[in-house]
């Protein structure tokens, strides 16, 4: 069709690519006198009425976004037989041919892509219309480095059984949901798989599955875990991780609930890979972040980090609460737990516990830790060191802690209660008797606090005769005021009752 004019308008000029129904061309308007790209229903089935009623729909739906993450549509006919779509010329590459190229993306740019990405697909589910052939071959990168989706030539709106509602297979094997592949109905939750896997491949430079045939590489996507993504590349930050966990689950009720939760999430990701690296890698990075809210941004551009940024949106409430909890209370005066009912059990000493711990710092503050058995729980507070990341940083690091000894020919434990400075905080709470173990194996998991209020207790099914407590944390709280990271645990008081 080289030099064909299309409706007396559109001069072919090369072909930029093919797929199972139609063919994409570069070419000419010549009423515009500007590129565009023209995508032509193949001639064999350009005389099927179902196939036919699909590409017309693919005009339809697009043409009725408009977004700068999304293609844009600038007509539809059929120009002798040949059913056509004119869309705007995107010059550059496929994010697919991008990570081909590259290998690795930097963290910080699959995280801008994925929200650009992630953008786009709001758009569209906004629209009540489902893509359902997410996939970095459908990702165009423009010159500005600007992700736009293209080709919803399968996409079905919700509100519609359409042409393929259920018991068939469409989209590509490589990212499509478990429901998909079942053939099952699909809904907003099955795009955010599919960009979970994108993300996946940004971050690892491969696909999670791969088999002999396309039904093996779908079944792998039903049946089988997704790879750990920080297992491959350890330095993805345990926020990115995360998110692909979250949005590859199996089952759609355990994914976001929507693109808008999964891009908050994607946007904090960013920044801490920013963070982290000083200054965004690539322009990508940077646009993106200019364009976050101003009241949600937690980075400043530059070399520098606006700590005061980070905890503005999430701790502000937060911290009211819990200056309100501890301005009126003293540990010292309380005589019983408050959650049992038990007397106070003596503690001789706390320690900090840093198994996994950095080279820099060499420990968890060992010279204010007994400000958290004080007694005191208004004024003095040992610390665990400053994160980057809530979650830590290193696969190989996945927590730290403080324990306490236990006096001398003391009753059985049968409640822990700890105050901290702000709340949001994880951990697992662990005893050993005779002598503290060196590593966390060593010690026997008694209870745990998936989310801390900054005032938790916990009480444990059966007394629990201990010579050392651990409150070993997983998850750190975002600070009220943090001179060197956004995350730390502040432990007020920790006590012990039997």
């Amino acid at each position: 069709m080289i030099g064909d004019l299309i409706s007396n308008r559109y001069r072919i000029e090369g072909r930029l690519g093919s797929g199972g129904m139609s063919t994409v061309y570069l070419a000419e308007d010549e009423t515009l006198q500007r590129q565009v790209a023209v995508k032509i229903l193949h001639r064999e089935i350009s005389d099927q009425p179902d196939q036919i009623e699909r590409f017309r729909r693919e005009a339809r739906a697009v043409a009725g976004l408009n977004h700068p993450n999304v293609v844009t549509v600038i007509d539809a006919g059929d120009g002798e037989g040949h059913p056509y779509i004119v869309f705007e010329y995107v010059p550059g590459e496929t994010l697919k041919r991008r990570i081909d190229r590259l290998g690795l993306l930097p963290l910080d740019e699959a995280a801008a892509y994925a929200i650009e990405i992630g953008r786009g697909l709001a758009a569209a589910h906004a629209r009540r219309l489902v893509h359902r052939d997410v996939k970095p071959q459908n990702v165009l990168i423009d010159a500005d480095g600007r992700a736009k989706i293209t080709d919803f030539g399968i996409a079905r709106e919700l509100e519609q059984d359409g042409l393929t509602a259920t018991g068939r297979v469409l989209g590509t094997t490589d990212y499509v949901a478990p429901e998909q592949a079942m053939g099952h109905m699909v809904d907003e939750r099955s795009d955010l798989y599919s960009l979970g896997i994108v993300l996946f491949e940004m971050l690892t430079g491969d696909i999670p599955f791969k088999a002999e045939t396309q039904v093996g590489v779908a079944m792998k996507h039903v049946n089988e875990p997704m790879p750990d993504v920080q297992a491959l590349r350890p330095e993805v930050s345990s926020s990115l991780a995360a998110i692909v966990d979250r949005a590859t689950a199996k089952e759609p009720d355990d994914r976001y609930f929507s693109i808008e939760e999964m891009l908050a999430e994607l946007e904090r990701a960013l920044e801490v890979e920013v963070a982290r690296a000083g200054s965004p890698s690539s322009g990508e990075a940077t646009t993106v972040i200019d364009s976050i809210p101003a009241k949600r941004r937690q980075l400043i551009t530059g070399r520098g980090v606006s700590w005061g940024a980070i905890v503005m949106l999430f701790a502000a409430a937060a911290s009211a609460i819990v200056i309100a909890q501890h301005a009126s209370e003293d540990v010292g005066s309380r005589q019983q737990s408050e959650v049992s009912g038990g007397d106070p059990i003596e503690v001789q000493s706390a320690h900090d516990f840093d198994p996994l711990g950095d080279e820099i710092p060499p420990s968890e503050n060992p010279h204010t830790v007994d400000e958290a058995i004080d007694g005191d729980a208004t004024t003095t507070a040992w610390s665990t060191s400053f994160y980057l990341d809530a979650q830590f940083a290193s696969a190989t690091k996945t927590g730290v802690g403080i324990y306490v000894e236990v006096a001398a020919k003391s009753d059985p434990v049968r409640s822990v209660e700890i105050r901290t400075q702000e709340g949001g905080w994880s951990a697992d709470v662990y005893v050993a008797s005779d002598s503290p173990p060196d590593t966390l194996d060593g010690w026997t998991k008694v209870g745990s606090i998936p989310q801390s209020d900054g005032k938790d207790a916990v009480e444990f099914p059966n007394p629990v005769q201990a010579d050392y407590v651990l409150f070993w944390f997983t998850k750190l709280a975002l600070a009220q005021d943090p001179p060197e990271g956004c995350c730390h645990v502040g432990v007020l008081d920790l006590a012990l009752f039997d």
